[in-house]
């Protein structure tokens, strides 16, 4: 019996997703659980299991192809159902069209064979609604199609040298095919001949970067942004910071500054609601969150990321820090699922650790405010009434105009401020 196997909807508004890498080709057996194909979605990186054994029949799309959720991705002819699937395709002579079996239920389809493609990934699902955790597989150094390997290996090409110019710069055998390696001529010393330089360089725009944009100038055409900024003295902070690092290093763990910064915005927000909510113009209504996700924007190697630490005012410092490290490297290695990324409230963006001291951030649509920190600087400050060494941290907070007033806003930041000046109070809230 032929079964297709449809991209399937994983929900928080996915639409499509882009092949990175075909595990299968037609021929090949294979069980339930086995990954198929690697997708990227505008959120992920993630192996596509297989939903059924038997032997695949039909691989659809190459890589770098769009696939929609709902399309044919791949065929699989199922396992002790051979005798049922000629009885099928014998009542099917009047027509070309294979039998298209879902849930037991056969309906007719036209399914066009495809060949596979092959490169790298991490994604999903094998039940409606279930969502499987990133592969645990490293990604190479390069990242190339199997063919492209074995060509480049049969041809002396060190692959490393390659420009791909596949998704995220994978290199397809075409590259290989139309790479030239640089040649030297022997005159009594050696020169290296100039490769030509194109005048510009096209790749394809990724499914994150895609979402980055659609979702950027989303929040600035349906958000009133309005941003203030601020600056707070945090000498006791870093004395704290500094104190305990290297016993949370003892335990793995990286104390920095934003682990104080998530704890105190969630404290915040428990007493200026307004900005853990957010407006249903459609319904003309407020929807306040209970609860405090808070969502850090992390720079990672594809675009801008934000995982949520889920119920941040109940946490310890402790256990933000470990959240912190531990969703940054999911980030860095394309291993955040769906889960990582769901139901944040308030989002902070810490841009002072690569260099900036103050910005405009963009709010995470559809929430109500968005705090950016900024490159903590040693200026002079006046302290009784005597000028003294300073450590000031920048602080950048948007929020929509619509949602906060100014007078709130205003309250929040202070707020915010006071617990990080003064960092024991939220060592006793732990």
């Amino acid at each position: 019996m032929r079964f297709v196997f449809n991209f399937p909807d994983l929900g928080e508004g996915l639409e499509e997703g882009t092949i990175l890498e075909w595990f299968v080709s037609e021929g090949d057996n294979v069980k339930v659980g086995d990954s198929l194909v690697q997708m990227e979605t505008d959120k992920v990186v993630a192996d596509i299991p297989s939903p059924k054994s038997g032997t695949v029949i039909a691989c659809h799309g190459n890589v770098g192809d769009v696939i929609h959720v709902g399309s044919p991705l791949v065929e699989i002819e199922i396992e002790g159902s051979g005798e049922r699937a000629e009885n099928i395709e014998k009542e099917n002579t009047d027509t070309d069209k294979p039998i298209v079996v879902d849930a037991g239920l056969p309906v007719e389809a036209i399914v066009e064979s495809e060949d596979g493609a092959a490169v790298v990934g991490t994604m999903e699902l094998a039940g409606e609604g279930t969502v499987l955790a990133a592969s645990e597989e490293s990604f190479p150094k390069v990242l190339a199609t199997p063919v492209a390997r074995a060509m480049a290996k049969e041809m002396g090409i060190d692959i490393n040298h390659v420009p791909g110019s596949g998704p995220s710069g994978r290199v397809k055998k075409e590259d290989i095919l139309n790479f030239k390696s640089p040649s030297t001529e022997w005159s009594g010393k050696t020169s290296a001949i100039a490769p030509q330089i194109e005048d510009v360089t096209y790749k394809p725009l990724t499914q994150i970067r895609k979402t980055i944009a659609k979702n950027m100038l989303h929040s600035k055409h349906n958000a009133a942004h309005m941003s203030v900024f601020e600056e707070v003295e945090i000498s006791l902070l870093k004395e704290v910071v500094t104190k305990y690092k290297p016993k949370f290093a003892a335990k793995d763990v990286k104390l920095t500054y934003l682990a104080f910064v998530v704890k105190a915005v969630a404290q915040a927000l428990k007493q200026h609601p307004q900005l853990n909510s957010q407006i249903d113009t459609e319904n003309n209504r407020m929807i306040f969150r209970n609860r405090y996700h808070i969502g850090i924007a992390v720079d990672a190697p594809d675009g801008l990321v934000v995982p949520v630490i889920r119920d941040a005012d109940r946490l310890t410092i402790f256990e933000i820090a470990k959240a912190i490290g531990e969703l940054a490297q999911k980030a860095r290695e394309r291993k955040l699922v769906l889960e990582d990324m769901k139901e944040g409230s308030f989002t902070i963006t810490s841009f002072g650790s690569i260099g900036g001291i103050f910005a405009t951030p963009v709010i995470n649509f559809p929430q109500a405010g968005i705090l950016g920190i900024g490159r903590i600087l040693k200026t002079p400050i006046v302290k009784d009434d005597e000028i003294v060494v300073g450590n000031i941290m920048p602080v950048s907070l948007t929020v929509d105009h619509r949602i906060v007033d100014g007078g709130e806003t205003t309250r929040f930041v202070k707020r915010v401020m006071e617990y990080l000046s003064d960092p024991v109070s939220l060592l006793m809230d732990d």
